[in-house]
C-alpha cells in the first residue's frame, strides 16, 4: 500500500468474497476522495451481485454513479476522469459485456502512457465478474482474460479468496497503471478470513496455497479451489501436489512457478478459459524454457473447450472439474 494510505485498525473478519470487495472499495473511497465507482446498476441496486451494495447511500451519487447501458461509454468516461486526476473503478456487469468497450481499453487505456512518453498516467480499474458456474447463458460466463493479458500496457489480476480480493483491489486502485480486475463470480459467496491490518504481498506475486513435492498445480481465480480439492484427493492416494495460486495473469510471477517446478518436476496448469491460446499456453512455454532440465514430464494444460460457452445444462461438462484435473495429474505422474 502507498505511504499515504492511513493504517487501519488491525482486525480479522470472516467475509464472503463479494463483501470483501465491497469493503475494499469502501476503504479506498474513504482514504481517497478521488476514487469513484461507476457502472450499470452499481448505485441504487448495488450491482446485480450486490457487490457495490450500500456504497451510493454512503458516498453519494457523484461518487457511485449509475451509468447508461453502454460499456464503451463507461470506459471512455473513466479514461476522461483519470485524465483529470480521478481514480475510477468501472464495473462491467458481466464478462461477455466487455467487448463493446474493447476498443477503448486496448487502443486508448492501454496505450496512453506510452503514447505520452510517460507523462500521462491512467489509474483506471475495470472490475469484471468472469467465468462460469452460475448456470447463466452465453455472454455471462466467459473467461476473456487472455485477450487482455496479451495487450501491452494492461495489468490483469484475479483473486481466488476473500483476503486477496480485499487487498488486491486496493492495490489495483492505488496503481498508476490500468488494471483489469477479474472477479470469480461463482466464488462470490465463499467466505474466508480477511485481516484488515495485514501487510499484503505485492500485487503481481504468486502464492503457494499448498505445499507438495510430486507435482505442481497452477491456477488462478475460480480454479484454485478445484486444484486444492484435487490435491486433497491425490493425497489420499499417496501423491503430494503443490498448489500455486498465480493471482496475477499479466504480469505473471514466473519465479515462484519456477521454484515450485524445480522442486516437483511436473506442472499442470488449470483455467476455465479454453486451452487453445489460453494463459496456460504462455505458462507452459515459459516454464519449459526455464525448467527444461528439471521437468520429468511435459507441462499439461486443463481448461475449457475451444467452443462457444454452452447452455446451462451442459455447463458442468464444459468446465474443468476435479476428474479432469486428476486425469491430467495421473498422465503427468505416469511419465
Amino acid at each position: 500500500m502507498s505511504s499515504t494510505t492511513p493504517a487501519p485498525a488491525r482486525g480479522t473478519k470472516k467475509l464472503p468474497i463479494a463483501k470483501a470487495i465491497n469493503e475494499s472499495m469502501r476503504r479506498a473511497m474513504e482514504n481517497d476522495p478521488k476514487v469513484l465507482v461507476m457502472g450499470e446498476d452499481v448505485g441504487k441496486l448495488g450491482g446485480v451481485f450486490r457487490v457495490t451494495d450500500g456504497l451510493q447511500k454512503d458516498f453519494g451519487e457523484e461518487r457511485v454513479i449509475d451509468t447508461p447501458l453502454a460499456e464503451s461509454g463507461i470506459i471512455g468516461t473513466a479514461i476522461g476522469l483519470a485524465l483529470r486526476g480521478y481514480r475510477p473503478v468501472a464495473e462491467i456487469q458481466f464478462d461477455g459485456f466487455v467487448f463493446p468497450a474493447y476498443d477503448q481499453i486496448v487502443t486508448q487505456l492501454a496505450k496512453m502512457h506510452a503514447r505520452a512518453l510517460g507523462k500521462i498516467k491512467l489509474p483506471v480499474v475495470i472490475r469484471i465478474p468472469y467465468a462460469g458456474g452460475i448456470g447463466a447463458v452465453e455472454h455471462h460466463s466467459e473467461s476473456p482474460e487472455a485477450l487482455f493479458a496479451h495487450v501491452a500496457g494492461l495489468k490483469c489480476v484475479s483473486p481466488s479468496n476473500a483476503s486477496d480480493a480485499y487487498w488486491m483491489l486496493q492495490q489495483a486502485i492505488e496503481s498508476d497503471d490500468p488494471v483489469i480486475f477479474f472477479e470469480p463470480k461463482r466464488r462470490y459467496w465463499e467466505k474466508g478470513e480477511v485481516d484488515t491490518g495485514a501487510i499484503p504481498a505485492p500485487l503481481h506475486t504468486a502464492r503457494v496455497a499448498r505445499q507438495g513435492t510430486d507435482l505442481t498445480l497452477a491456477a488462478y481465480g475460480p480454479m484454485v479451489k478445484v486444484c486444492q480439492e484435487a490435491a486433497a484427493a491425490a493425497a489420499e492416494e499417496g501423491n503430494s501436489l503443490e498448489v500455486v495460486d498465480i493471482r496475477s495473469i499479466s504480469p505473471i510471477d514466473f519465479d515462484t512457478l519456477q521454484r515450485s517446478v524445480e522442486k516437483t518436476g511436473r506442472l499442470v496448469v488449470v483455467h476455465e478459459a479454453p486451452v487453445f491460446l489460453g494463459s496456460g499456453s504462455e505458462i507452459a512455454a515459459r516454464i519449459t524454457e526455464r525448467c527444461f532440465y528439471h521437468l520429468e514430464a511435459p507441462v499439461l494444460r486443463v481448461g475449457g473447450f475451444h467452443a462457444p460457452y454452452p447452455p446451462a445444462r451442459l455447463e458442468d461438462e464444459y468446465l474443468p472439474n476435479l476428474d479432469r484435473v486428476l486425469d491430467a495429474v495421473d498422465r503427468a505422474l505416469a511419465y
